[in-house]
């Protein structure tokens, strides 16, 4: 599949590069840029991936003069996330669904948070406002304020948000996120076997976990608006948990729960996998299970004593 590149002339010393694949998506996407323009402290490059682009998309983001790559057909959120990246012109990538809204300060909430590291083996997320309740701990939710573009209160959420607090926590994920651009490329980006893109999140996380880094932080500061799967609810998804068991050997829900410790609060800088009882059940539980019953099978096929004793006549 042929992806094209358009990078236009800039001003100023950008902070952030933040990477935003679409794919026929353009109220959501104009929101999204609109938002990042208004709400970001610092300048940041804007690059989009446009797959298809047949609602008018790559139209407008040449007539915004937008750094974009472009695929002909939906090339998917992995190959659009390394097309994007490689025009990348900061020392950070960053990540943000076309279905997410930028509030004030967000940008500034990560630096803080960058500022303070005297190193470069990091992974930090933004905290997500979502509407609906779905049991994700890393979110603030139910926080209804719209579920499309048309029903957005921008003005009532910006109204309550001084009152929508969320402490720092673990587990660094989804977007929106940052990683330092020599990190990404140390890992090779996002990995093409997960296209169109069910669990290369994850996927992403483990590489970086894989690479020695344990430094995966969720800034409760850093907020952005999610409308919930705006894109991804019109994609047929890849078998995403599946093969990220065969590629890793350990459920993605293990990697999250007992590796990255995903939703608890934040106390620093996670330590090796645990525990280990768990941990031991969570990745070997079908072996456990297959081994038990094997074991009451062949008790079944013994012939006990009988447990009462004989009577003497």
């Amino acid at each position: 599949m042929e992806i094209r590149y358009k990078r236009y002339p800039r001003s100023g010393s950008p902070r952030f590069s933040i990477l935003i694949p679409t794919w026929n998506n353009l109220p959501y996407l104009q929101l999204c840029v609109e938002s990042l323009r208004q709400h970001s402290t610092f300048d940041h490059q804007l690059i989009i991936h446009v797959n298809e682009g047949a609602d008018g998309t790559l139209k407008w983001v040449r007539a915004q003069e937008l750094d974009h790559s472009f695929s002909v057909e939906n090339v998917g959120v992995c190959a659009a996330m390394n097309a994007a990246a490689s025009l990348a012109e900061t020392d950070y990538i960053a990540f943000f669904n076309d279905d997410m809204v930028a509030l004030p300060g967000w940008d500034a909430a990560l630096q803080e948070v960058i500022d303070r590291l005297d190193h470069r083996r990091w992974f930090l997320s933004s905290t997500m406002i979502e509407p609906r309740d779905t049991g994700n701990r890393c979110v603030i939710a139910p926080q209804d304020f719209g579920q499309s573009v048309a029903e957005f209160r921008q003005a009532d959420l910006l109204q309550a948000l001084p009152t929508l607090h969320k402490a720092d926590w673990c587990g660094a994920t989804w977007p929106p996120n940052v990683v330092p651009k020599q990190l990404w490329d140390e890992v090779g980006g996002y990995s093409l076997e997960f296209s169109p893109g069910m669990s290369s999140d994850p996927d992403f996380s483990m590489k970086l976990w894989q690479a020695g880094v344990r430094h995966f932080q969720g800034v409760g500061a850093s907020k952005a608006y999610h409308f919930q799967a705006k894109s991804t609810g019109k994609v047929v998804k890849n078998p995403g948990p599946e093969q990220f068991l065969a590629k890793w050997g350990v459920s993605q829900g293990t990697f999250g729960k007992y590796y990255l410790r995903r939703g608890a609060p934040w106390t620093g800088p996670l330590p090796e996998a645990g525990p280990v009882l768990p941990l031991v059940l969570a990745t070997q539980g079908g072996r456990l299970k297959g081994w038990f019953k094997r074991v009451v099978k062949r008790i079944k096929g013994v012939r006990l004593l009988p447990w009462r004793k004989r009577r003497r006549r």
